[in-house]
């Protein structure tokens, strides 16, 4: 379903994907199946977006923006491309990749500055500024986002269980499932 005034150009839409008010999807782009794309979203040339992802009213996902799938963008969330912005300097020479691996969330007014990757089941709160890369199921936030703990798939923040060479194992008091992160990652939240 596209809505009658969001402006879709040339792109490739997958089967049940929904496009609400006032979106603009540019040429080139490529949106998986089972998409939510809210009021007032912009979505620029050649952005790559997985199956079943949501991005909710007024963010702004620019071109080099590759999403996996079931990826949560908050709103007003921004990605950015370009680390060293000039109005009358652009060519696609400056422009940076950013990565969002599957099943990541970034929360409402986010900015993501470009050239980086977001992990796996990755959770970036409200209000945050990512600098660096974010570990799998890494809990970043505030400005810059600073590592704050993990997360299981289902959301919830892990907890330490033991150490195993090299790694912490964590553990989700809710659905009960273990997860594994290198020992150097999981110190910076130590420190």
């Amino acid at each position: 379903m596209i809505h009658e005034s969001a402006y879709v150009e040339d792109a490739k839409i997958g089967e049940g994907t929904n496009i609400w008010h006032f979106a603009h999807v540019r040429k080139g782009a490529k949106i998986g199946k089972n998409c939510n794309i809210g009021k007032d979203v912009y979505i620029d040339t050649n952005v790559e977006m997985g199956d079943n992802c949501k991005i909710q009213n007024f963010a702004t996902v620019y071109q080099g923006v590759k999403l996996g799938n079931n990826v949560f963008v908050g709103p007003h969330v921004c990605f950015t491309n370009d680390m060293y912005p000039r109005a009358l300097i652009w060519n696609e020479e400056k422009l940076e990749k950013t990565l969002v691996k599957d099943g990541a969330s970034i929360g409402a007014n986010s900015t993501i500055v470009a050239g980086i990757t977001i992990g796996k089941y990755a959770m970036v709160g409200a209000g945050s500024v990512v600098t660096k890369d974010v570990p799998d199921h890494g809990l970043v936030f505030g400005n810059p986002a600073r590592l704050k703990g993990f997360v299981c798939e289902c959301g919830s923040k892990l907890t330490k269980k033991a150490e195993k060479k090299n790694l912490v194992l964590l553990y989700c008091s809710r659905c009960k499932k273990e997860v594994s992160v290198d020992e150097t990652i999981y110190r910076e939240i130590e420190a």
